[in-house]
């Protein structure tokens, strides 16, 4: 199984930017696909993004598209998430996963979680 280590979060001000990185270890990082998915206080866990296992397609949430990108780097078994023009409601805390697609993703390996906090 894949082991996932978030790191990157913290307290950053609307309009401000963050990367977050997911390294994976444990198994062939380029047999995943990889996504990220966050969940605030009391709100039920959103998917926010996802990358194919060669990283030619992604897939992003309505609520951050436009502003967010993934991308991975398969030589290093990571991978990113960077996170423009934030907004006090993409605080939350975001966990990295890696599945076998992009469709199942939710179903795979899960990361503990990082937090990110956008103040107004």
């Amino acid at each position: 199984q894949v082991q996932l280590v978030e790191s990157g979060g913290g307290l950053v001000q609307a309009g401000g930017s963050l990367e977050l990185s997911c390294a994976a270890s444990g198994r062939t990082f380029g047999n995943y696909a990889m996504g990220w998915f966050r969940q605030a206080p009391g709100m039920e866990r959103e998917f926010v993004a996802a990358i194919s296992r060669s990283g030619s397609i992604t897939s992003l949430g309505d609520s951050v598209k436009g502003r967010f990108t993934i991308s991975r780097d398969n030589g290093k078994n990571t991978v990113y998430l960077q996170m423009n023009s934030l907004k006090p409601e993409d605080t939350a805390v975001y966990y990295c996963v890696a599945g076998s697609s992009i469709a199942t993703i939710k179903e795979g390996s899960w990361g503990q979680g990082t937090q990110v906090t956008v103040s107004s």
